[in-house]
């Protein structure tokens, strides 16, 4: 090949490296220069997310009940470590870890590895120490670092845990109301962004760009911290008195369905002891009420007319419906009862003769009516919602078994929405428990009232009003009494479902739940009260002995709280003034039921209710063939 053609040669190749040269300029240039600008940026930038506080939860006061408090977290940088095992082997100990799993997150092949999340201040402090002090020697630990985030901080400890649910570490809702209403308290996370050198330091003239984190907006509930610490104290003290499984207690103001209080209780299986439930037993769980169904039963005869109070019934001491023979929570002969009689006494047989004139379609229809079979307006997490027999189900038994509370299965929360009614003259109102979102302007939006429903007459409520305010002053509520005030409620005593089927464990024993339910003042209700304990074992296992003292005291507590005064007119009398003699009545029948039950303490007897019968043992229940019998 001659020297002219080896120049051709080169000469074209080097116009071919020209042409790919230019291509690549033209193509950085013009072609695609942002991909390019990009690039570059990313070798230099560095963008750091900027976590967004959580809102706080604070009660219908503003006392805070949930709040995000600032934290730190340990990591890594594996690429700045230079002993992995010799680190690992300073670090963990500090944060309690163990060395293997700290030196294999010392040496992984990425920038980043969490060793701790959120440790306490005390853990901080020894860290950074142990820092500071190896600063010079040949293992510097310059590889660790702290991460300021927040962390959700409850300061009333344990106290209506239940309703507000829990957070995960990296502060997203799991549970409760952190989980309800997790995309109201989320805010938004910001992001910082830096120009670093290639050794990552940070570039003093570099471009710098910040999006701030926005706060969640906060949550005001309707509780009040003091009724709720208050009714989880004094459901704590019942529980442990009666040896019982557990407990729930809820206060509300009938008028707005708002919850002041709504405590959870269980006992503790290895120290015995009550504790405070994580699961909110109000609404999540379901259970046979017993005889407080029998006010539902009766409002409805009374609202169609078929019954008034004083329409007297001849009750014999058994009842057989169908294959089963249903008898009284005590033993008693023939006797000719009024209806106000039955409620008063809670009487199984006279309940069960009104619900027969009732009917089956119209004891379905009323449960609907009244809230059961569906879940509340509350919608919180997991909320049961009961469960109503179809009419067209029914067997022999079950207008019968249902019309005193067994046979049905209804929340806490919805038995006592079911009295609210009575103490709203008729008239449905659904639960509220969230009051508003405050935003970060500190602007309040009141949350959505859902809607109300009217369920009997105002005639019917009122005269149901008057007829559970005899079970508290003459009948198996006594100990229910609130001194200087009316109340108003009634007993149940459930029989408890076994998991295998009937009622009776497998030692033959039969469970109870026992209930309170009612309102105070009775002329005026302004709060409702509602408790239930769980497989009491110790003493009157009865709900008119175990549940209505809690009652009385956490009335009595919350009237206190609240500034509620005794009423000064009776709106289920038409307006008329409260006498004087009716008062006295309420303060004596007090007095009277107070001694008894010292004296019950005393000689730690079983008692029955009421000072007629304070020496009486309680009678077995009666069982006859496949009797039923509850109060």
């Amino acid at each position: 090949m001659n020297q002219s053609r080896r120049l051709l040669i080169v000469l074209g190749v080097f116009i071919l490296l020209f042409l790919i040269i230019i291509g690549y300029v033209v193509d950085i240039q013009m072609v695609e220069p942002q991909k390019y600008i990009a690039y570059g940026a990313s070798q230099r930038e560095r963008s750091q997310v900027l976590a967004a506080d959580r809102g706080s939860i604070v009660d219908r006061n503003g006392t805070e009940l949930a709040i995000s408090r600032p934290a730190k977290s340990v990591f890594v940088d594996p690429k700045l470590i230079t002993d992995p095992a010799a680190e690992a082997a300073i670090v963990a100990p500090i944060l309690g870890l163990d060395v293997s799993e700290v030196q294999a997150k010392m040496m992984m092949k990425n920038r980043f590895a969490y060793l701790s999340r959120q440790v306490s201040t005390d853990v901080v402090d020894q860290l950074e120490a142990k820092v500071k002090e190896l600063r010079a020697t040949d293992h510097p630990l310059s590889g660790v670092a702290f991460l300021d985030e927040k962390q959700r901080y409850f300061p009333a400890g344990l106290s209506a845990r239940s309703l507000l649910g829990s957070v995960n570490v990296d502060n997203d809702g799991i549970s409760g109301i952190e989980s309800q209403y997790a995309n109201v308290l989320t805010g938004k996370p910001g992001l910082l962004s830096l120009e670093r050198d290639p050794k990552g330091n940070t570039i003093a003239v570099g471009q710098r760009t910040l999006t701030p984190a926005v706060k969640g907006d906060d949550l005001k509930l309707t509780l009040d911290r003091s009724i709720q610490f208050e009714a989880e104290r004094l459901l704590a003290d019942q529980v442990s008195l009666t040896k019982a499984k557990g407990g729930v207690a809820i206060v509300t103001i009938p008028s707005t369905g708002e919850i002041l209080a709504m405590a959870n209780v269980v006992t503790d299986p290895t120290t015995g002891n009550p504790v405070v439930s994580s699961n909110n037993l109000a609404v999540t769980t379901q259970y046979e009420p017993g005889s407080v169904m029998k006010m539902i039963t009766i409002a409805g005869a009374v609202d169609r007319g078929q019954v008034s109070p004083s329409t007297v019934f001849n009750l014999p001491p058994t009842l057989k419906v169908h294959d089963a023979v249903f008898g009284e929570a005590e033993g008693r002969g023939t006797v000719d009862w009024s209806v106000t009689d039955i409620l008063t006494n809670s009487s199984n047989i006279g309940t069960i003769k009104i619900a027969q004139g009732l009917g089956k379609d119209a004891l379905a229809g009323l449960q609907r009516s009244f809230g059961f079979g569906e879940s509340t307006a509350l919608n919180f997490p997991n909320e049961a919602s009961g469960s109503v027999l179809a009419a067209s189900k029914y067997s022999g038994t079950s207008l019968p078994s249902i019309a005193i509370g067994q046979g049905i299965a209804v929340t806490p929360l919805q038995l006592l929405l079911a009295y609210n009614t009575i103490a709203n003259r008729g008239i449905y109102v659904p639960p509220r428990l969230v009051q508003s979102t405050i935003d970060a302007s500190g602007s309040e939006h009141p949350t959505e009232i859902g809607s109300t429903h009217r369920v009997v007459s105002a005639s019917t409520a009122d005269t149901m009003n008057i007829m559970l305010r005899n079970v508290v002053s003459d009948g198996t509520g006594r100990l229910a009494a609130i001194d200087g005030y009316l109340a108003a409620g009634k007993t149940g005593t459930a029989r408890k479902p076994q998991p295998g089927g009937g009622y009776t464990d497998k030692y033959g024993i039969t469970r109870y739940q026992s209930t309170f339910v009612g309102f105070v003042p009775a002329e005026q209700p302004a709060l409702s009260v509602y408790v239930m304990i769980d497989e009491p074992s110790v003493g009157d296992y009865t709900g008119g002995a175990t549940a209505a003292p809690v009652f009385s005291k956490l009335g009595a507590f919350a009237l206190r709280r609240l500034g509620i005064s005794p009423a000064a007119t009776d709106a289920s009398r038409a307006g008329a003034p409260v006498d004087a003699a009716s008062m006295a009545r309420s303060t004596m029948s007090t007095q009277l039921i107070f001694g008894d039950r010292v004296r019950a303490v005393t000689t730690g007897a079983q008692q029955v209710a009421g000072p007629l019968n304070a020496g009486a043992s309680v009678p077995n229940t009666t069982i006859l063939q496949r009797s039923v019998s509850t109060r």
